[in-house]
């Protein structure tokens, strides 16, 4: 069942020359609506400035669009906070540009629904209030100067300051939750105490923001009186997962053969067989055109956890739009009868593939897959994705000399969460040593994966030796490339040292911090990132102090008895 709510707005002029104040509501459909949510925003143009309504009206058209064009993997503040940074940045722009608009701002609340929880952004004095179990609650707070003569002078809104400071909410939804969003203009007249009393007048959402408003004016408001009323009527109940493509619907489909057709596709070939999936190459037996298919092994069939984690990577790959990672083919319920999706097909061979059979990577070539590896990390990156299982066998290089990234069965979005089967995921020899101590993959976790990688297609070695599923390794300092590679240079090998490195404020922070030390190569090489042997040592160092101070007073107590 998918998020249901009832909206009512009233905006008056009341005895103001125009309204300045600004409503906007974006309420999307279907898996827009459980993807991105619905967007409700009140806006008040600074008043006595001119501009201040035109600041109110582009500022909720600017986020309304903006904030849908983001990639659907953010999380709802940080996408809010992007293009709230963007709109504020607009509004300084047309005031600096035009004499007549300087000082042009204005205030902004602005709540989020989506699935079982509510987003708030908040600057200035507009209010978002909740009413739940018949308890009134603010849920912002009024940036306003404290003296009683400047209560209506803001301290902050969108266009006021270069730097944008913006307060952040988020919260529970549950059926029967009334948000009320409020200019100055009716809060400021009413009062809680009113404002309660308005909220339960009517079931109407309609009604009562047309009531709120009207009172308002009514008890003396010199400002323009906007409400806006949002009803929960329910709540989501589905994951995220669960919506893709009626995933919860599809069963998953038995062992196919060579030969067998699955709806559209043909099966040309088993390409790959694991204890957890399979992959065919197939073709559209309408088109011809070749794909590839994934499903799970029909021993998984009733496993909710590894059907989950493959309609998330569906729901992730849908959302990477980037020449470096397979495009997934968008199919709809109608065209699918068991669980899998399919994906593009190309032909080539991955790079663990490459290395069993003997292929010897040059420096040039080792260096044209870290630039291409940490484009296609950079681009999963900057849609908050975490790959979690970089490695040479899901690195695939494609007849057209194309690398792409394989895989995204275990990666990871902040904003699709975990999949419970997939809590330690990773290939225990390119996995980072903070994810040994239990910490939450991230980028630098990834890049360190990626360093792995580089090491082993010019030395067929790990850094620190192979390491089986069971063990809880201890990273010292990585061997060198050059002691099994002499031929590598010196540039390179820092490189990939500074990406392997176990030291966190060592290593590269970004995929493009290391995509330019690639390209740059030997023309700005990188120092090397060895660790000085007293720091290897630890306590062993302390020893070494003692020993030396030992020494150094026996020396001076037979000069003393010499002399």
């Amino acid at each position: 069942m998918p998020l249901k709510f009832e909206i009512g707005q009233s905006s008056l002029t009341g005895r103001r020359e125009r309204n300045e104040d600004y409503i906007g509501v974006v309420t999307p459909l279907a898996e827009q609506l459980s993807v991105k949510g619905a967007l409700i925003a009140v806006a008040d143009g600074v008043s006595g400035n001119a501009g201040g309504g035109e600041a109110a009206e582009m500022t909720v058209r600017t986020i309304s669009a903006d904030y849908y064009a983001t990639p659907d993997t953010w999380q709802p503040h940080h996408a809010l906070e992007k293009v709230l940074v963007a709109a504020n940045r607009w509004v300084q722009s047309q005031a600096n540009a035009n004499r007549d608009m300087a000082g042009m701002a204005t205030t902004l609340s602005l709540l989020v629904l989506r699935g079982q929880r509510y987003y708030s952004a908040h600057v200035g004095d507009t209010r978002i209030y909740l009413l739940r179990d018949n308890g009134l609650k603010q849920l912002t707070t009024d940036h306003v100067w404290d003296r009683p003569d400047m209560r209506h002078v803001l301290k902050r809104a969108v266009g006021l300051d270069a730097h944008l400071r913006v307060d952040f909410g988020e919260g529970n939804l549950q059926i029967g939750d009334i948000f009320a969003l409020l200019s100055d203009g009716v809060w400021d007249s009413l009062g809680e105490q009113a404002i309660h009393a308005g909220l339960t007048k009517f079931d109407a959402p309609k009604l009562v923001a047309e009531f709120l408003t009207e009172t308002a004016l009514k008890k003396g408001s010199l400002d323009n009186s906007t409400a806006v009323i949002v009803k929960i009527t329910d709540i989501g109940k589905e994951s995220l997962s669960d919506l893709i493509a009626g995933g919860k619907q599809l069963n998953v489909p038995p062992k196919l053969k060579v030969g067998e057709i699955l709806d559209d596709f043909e099966v040309i070939e088993v390409l790959h067989e694991s204890r957890a999936s399979l992959l065919y190459k197939v073709k559209n037996t309408d088109t011809n055109q070749l794909f590839v298919l994934k499903t799970l092994q029909p021993l998984l069939a009733n496993d909710l956890d590894s059907c989950n984690a493959l309609l998330n990577e569906e729901w992730l790959g849908r959302r990477v739009v980037s020449q470096y990672v397979p495009q997934i083919l968008p199919l709809s319920t109608e065209k699918r009868s068991k669980l899998y999706y399919v994906m593009s097909w190309y032909e080539g061979a991955t790079l663990q593939q490459r290395l069993d059979s003997g292929h010897h990577f040059t420096v040039a070539g080792t260096a044209k897959i870290g630039i291409e590896m940490m484009r296609g990390l950079g681009a999963l990156h900057r849609l908050s994705i975490i790959h979690r299982d970089i490695k040479p066998a899901n690195v695939y290089i494609a007849s057209d000399q194309r690398l792409r990234i394989l895989d995204l069965g275990v990666a990871y979005s902040m904003n699709v969460g975990k999949i419970e089967s997939m809590q330690n995921p990773g290939t225990p020899s390119f996995m980072a040593p903070e994810l040994y101590d239990g910490s939450d993959a991230n980028e630098q976790s990834d890049i360190y994966a990626a360093g792995v990688t580089l090491y082993h297609l010019l030395t067929r070695k790990y850094p620190h030796g192979e390491i089986e599923p069971f063990q809880h390794p201890k990273f010292g300092e990585p061997t060198a490339i050059t002691r099994y590679r002499p031929d590598i240079p010196a540039w390179l090998d820092n490189i990939v040292q500074k990406a392997i490195t176990a030291d966190l404020s060592k290593r590269f922070e970004t995929a493009e911090e290391m995509l330019l030390a690639l390209e740059h190569g030997e023309l700005k090489p990188i120092s090397a990132q060895r660790t000085p042997l007293i720091a290897r040592a630890r306590l062993v160092k302390w020893q070494w102090i003692a020993i030396f101070s030992f020494i150094i007073n026996i020396l001076l107590i037979y000069l003393l008895l010499v002399s």
